[in-house]
């Protein structure tokens, strides 16, 4: 069973950046982000597939950057001009098929690390 390892959250005023990132036990396909804010769905904010094709939620807008290092197998998603909004539990997942960011394709998930943003 792979494991995946969260680090990387904390507490930033808006307008901030974090780096998140992601250590996986062995490599996998497909590598994402998902949130879940405190009373609402988890819901997929990006996904990065084994040959390097990133998929984006619509709302990320920029905003964040998925990105990989396949050596180390690790994932990082870089978050700029962080909202109040955006505050919530960042999981990381893999899967090992179709990549995107519809938490049906992975079957793997991390703890999570815990972002908060305030205003």
């Amino acid at each position: 069973q792979v494991q995946l390892v969260e680090s990387g959250g904390g507490s930033v005023q808006a307008g901030g950046s974090l780096r998140l990132s992601c250590t996986a036990s062995e490599s996998q396909y497909c590598m994402a982000w998902f949130r879940q804010a405190p009373g609402k769905e988890r819901e997929g904010v990006a996904s990065i597939s084994g040959g390097g094709s990133r998929y984006y939620a619509d709302f990320v807008r920029g905003r964040f950057i998925i990105s990989k290092d396949t050596a180390k197998n690790t994932l990082d998603l870089q978050i700029n001009n962080l909202r109040p909004e955006d505050t919530a539990m960042y999981y990381c997942a893999a899967g090992l098929r179709t990549c995107g960011v519809y938490d049906r394709y992975f079957n793997t998930w991390g703890q999570g690390t815990q972002v908060t943003v305030s205003s």
